[in-house]
């Protein structure tokens, strides 16, 4: 008996380790994205992803055929909107991140559906959204990122500093 379990665990824990290998950059540079951190110093968003994948792996045996990725992608949106709805304000953006001056919502819709693929009905489902207000919020998203307000013109003194 004990031989078994012995074998199934590990068995668990190889398949587990195969997933991570392949998901884990993916999943690391979406969080990355919705946390608008430097990709080379994102502590929010490295966090986000240990934990989204140890739920993942708590329900590894559970699955029953579900995507492992999906599951873990679920997870990492949850955990961010949990943790940004609460934090928001207190970001460690990068002020030239074009995603930084979103809202952390209109992050995570803009992530799910442009980066990730996953359809309006499933973010909104996720999100607990009707899929008119996921598709009104991608929309407004999107232009703000294709057309970002301009700057105000510089002062005529700057420009004959030039």
């Amino acid at each position: 008996m004990r031989d078994r379990q012995a074998s199934q665990g590990a068995r668990r824990a190889r398949e587990f380790e195969a997933f991570v290998a392949g998901a884990a950059g993916r999943l690391l540079h979406a969080a990355t994205l919705l946390t608008a951190e430097p990709p080379d110093d994102n502590p929010r968003a490295r966090r986000l992803l240990t934990l989204a994948l140890a739920h993942t792996y708590a329900s590894w045996d559970r699955l029953r055929g579900e995507d492992p990725y999906d599951r873990a992608r679920q997870q990492l949106a949850v955990r961010f909107a949990r943790g940004a709805w609460h934090q928001h304000g207190r970001s460690r953006a990068t002020p030239g991140n074009a995603l930084a001056a979103l809202t952390p919502q209109e992050r995570l819709i803009v992530v799910l559906r442009l980066y990730e693929g996953v359809a309006e009905e499933q973010a909104a489902a996720l999100l607990g959204l009707p899929v008119e207000r996921v598709r009104a919020i991608c929309a407004r998203a999107t232009t703000a990122l294709l057309h970002p307000p301009r700057r105000p013109a510089p002062a005529a003194a700057e420009v004959a500093r030039s």
